[in-house]
């Protein structure tokens, strides 16, 4: 094992991996394998079945621009009431995830995706993280997509699975344990240095989860960056752009793109210090 790419989770933000993909196809990256979770794992899915070309990551590109909330997150009355009345696992129904993943990811089984593929979801009883490396492919992505409370969680040979994240948004374990010598790992970010304190309630609650998130990544590059060659793609900051808000999907590509490019372009994006890229930083 010599290369591996690591898409972190992010809903939204998971666009922007698709400007770091493009610069790593450019740069002529050849992964030998790709871990993703919850986004990232659609995204990994996508890239895993066709390959890592410009052509593939054009594609992929399309769909995020096509891509809206509503998409993701159908609106149902009846289906939030019955939520509300304790009557449902979540507030929406898994139905337009489902028919995204179905629309775009052809592989009927992970193992059969040209470049070896790892997905990562959560063990909803235990909250131990569950790599998935084979079985029904859309199911994986669904679980790994499975964000508690919005989407049901899915059952896979007897567990119940969630969203990836909840046990490690951006898993290096598999790659390390893989052998990878190589890591390029692409976080979705977060919403770094907001001029202001959210105060929305659900603003608060996803810039608090996200700042865990970080923090939880910053630790793990830390601990594995004796362990391999770590390049860590920054995502861009300020970044200011809700994970509820599916509608600009081409800013965050393009901005993606232009930091992974002179990131790559100094020493093929290896850093002495990875986990600097990630620092929570001011607003420049």
């Amino acid at each position: 094992m010599s290369t591996a790419i690591v898409l972190s989770g992010g809903a939204n933000l998971g666009a922007m991996q698709v400007g770091m993909l493009r610069a790593l196809a450019e740069h002529g990256v050849a992964p030998d394998l790709i871990v993703g979770t919850s986004a990232g794992a659609l995204n990994a899915a996508f890239i895993a079945e066709r390959g890592l070309t410009t052509d593939a990551v054009d594609e992929l590109a399309q769909i995020w621009r096509s891509l809206r909330a509503r998409d993701v997150f159908p609106p149902d009355p009846k289906y939030l009431f019955s939520a509300v009345r304790g009557r449902s696992p979540s507030l929406f129904s898994d139905f337009g995830l489902r028919k995204l993943i179905d629309r775009h990811v052809n592989l009927t089984v992970l193992e059969d995706a040209r470049i070896p593929l790892i997905v990562v979801a959560t063990d909803l009883l235990t909250g131990g993280e569950v790599d998935l490396g084979w079985g029904p492919a859309a199911d994986a992505v669904l679980a790994s997509s499975a964000i508690p409370g919005l989407l049901p969680p899915v059952t896979w040979r007897g567990r119940t699975l969630v969203d990836g994240g909840v046990a490690d948004n951006t898993s290096l374990a598999p790659a390390i344990m893989a052998g990878a010598e190589t890591v390029y790992v692409l976080p979705t970010g977060y919403r770094c240095a907001p001029v202001k304190v959210p105060d929305d309630a659900a603003d608060i609650v996803l810039h608090a989860t996200t700042l865990l998130v970080q923090k939880r990544l910053i630790r793990d590059i830390e601990q594995y960056s004796d362990a391999a060659d770590l390049i860590v793609l920054p995502s861009p900051c300020p970044l200011d752009i809700s994970p509820r808000d599916f509608s600009r999907a081409d800013e965050l590509i393009e901005r993606a793109h232009r930091e992974a490019v002179s990131q790559l372009a100094v020493d093929g994006g290896l850093r002495a210090r990875p986990a600097s890229q990630l620092a929570l930083r001011p607003r420049r």
